[in-house]
């Protein structure tokens, strides 16, 4: 089975989103960063990886998605509804889009941004005693 994952997502300036994600509480792992790249510590074996637009075409034989369209929506579980409201309300702050409003459903409250470049973050917690 997989051990970790590695998300790579293509960004416009590095140095922009490194400090949108380091506002955020966001770590970086200096030894996968280079001066176009680097390696955001997530969770436990969850990364991801900031590419600059020319690295990130690098390593695929296909355009780049036009950010204004989506392929995909980076959800990720935290410990509680007060973790989802300050991350996302700080993010929200530091200039990412308000995509949705809260959504409270007792047993999961969710609530995300897009980031500055337009990846879409959804950020929940959920009631591990509804989880079977």
């Amino acid at each position: 089975m997989i051990n970790s994952i590695f998300v790579n997502l293509p960004v416009k300036s590095l140095k922009r989103s490194v400090d949108f994600f380091t506002e955020l509480g966001f770590k970086f792992n200096p030894q996968f960063t280079s001066e176009n790249s680097t390696c955001m510590l997530v969770g436990d074996n969850i990364y991801v990886m900031l590419l600059e637009h020319e690295r990130f075409t690098g390593f695929i034989d296909k355009p780049m998605a036009d950010p204004s369209t989506n392929e995909a929506i980076l959800a990720f579980g935290l410990n509680s509804a007060d973790e989802v409201r300050a991350l996302s309300s700080k993010a929200h702050e530091l200039g990412a889009r308000k995509i949705n409003e809260p959504e409270d459903l007792g047993f999961m409250f969710s609530w995300g941004f897009e980031d500055l470049d337009g990846h879409l973050w959804d950020l929940f917690w959920m009631n591990p005693e509804h989880v079977q």
